[in-house]
C-alpha cells in the first residue's frame, strides 16, 4: 500500500506524512521535492501554477509511485493532488494507492502558512490553491480527514480509516510482528 496525503498548502501534508510514515515504519517522500525548478521558482515568486505547470510534476509523482509499486514497497507521499482529475490520474493502474485528503478552513490554513518559514510556497498563493481544490465527493475512492486538529490526531484518523497497523500492515491482510 502507498498512502498519498493530499490537500492545499498549510493542511499539514508533510507533517502528517512524516508522522504517518514514522508510525508505520515506511519511507516518506515529499512531493514538493519532485517539482521542476521552474515550478519552485514560480511559487517562490508568488505566481500560481497552471495545469500545464503541474504536468511534469504529476509525471514525476507517478514515476515515484510506479518505482515503489514495482519494488513491492509500502510508502507515504505528500502531494497536493488538488483536483479530482489529478487524483484519478495518480490512481489509474495503481490499486495499491490510497488517497487521504486533508481538509481545513481558510483561517486555519492561513495561520499555518503565516507561521511557516523557509518554504518556497508563498502564503499569498493560498487563495489560488483553494480555488483549484476539489474536495473528494463520496463517490471518489478517497478518505477525507479534518485538518483542524493536531497532526497526531490526523495520523490516528488515517490509521483507523485505512485499517493500518503500527508495523506497516493492514488490519485485515497482514499481522504485526
Amino acid at each position: 500500500m502507498i498512502v498519498l496525503v493530499a490537500g492545499v498548502a498549510g493542511s499539514g501534508k508533510t507533517t502528517v506524512g512524516v508522522l504517518l510514515a514514522d508510525r508505520l515504519g515506511w519511507p516518506f517522500e515529499d512531493g514538493d521535492a519532485l517539482h521542476p525548478a521552474a515550478n519552485i521558482a514560480k511559487m517562490h515568486a508568488g505566481v500560481p501554477l497552471t495545469d500545464d505547470d503541474r504536468r511534469p510534476w504529476l509525471a514525476a509523482v507517478m514515476a515515484w509511485l510506479d518505482d515503489r509499486i514495482a519494488a513491492g514497497e509500502q510508502a507515504v507521499i505528500a502531494c497536493s493532488a488538488l483536483k479530482r482529475r489529478y487524483r484519478d490520474q495518480l490512481r489509474q493502474g495503481r490499486p495499491e494507492l490510497r488517497i487521504v485528503f486533508l481538509q481545513a478552513d481558510r483561517a486555519v490554513l492561513a495561520a499555518r502558512l503565516a507561521s511557516r518559514h523557509g518554504h518556497f510556497f508563498q502564503p499569498a498563493l493560498l487563495d489560488s490553491q483553494l480555488a483549484d481544490a476539489e474536495l473528494p465527493p463520496p463517490s471518489e475512492p478517497a478518505v477525507v480527514v479534518m485538518a483542524d486538529q493536531s497532526a497526531a490526531g490526523m495520523v490516528d484518523d488515517i490509521v483507523g480509516l485505512l485499517g493500518l497497523t503500527a508495523y506497516g500492515g493492514t488490519g485485515t491482510s497482514e499481522t504485526a510482528p
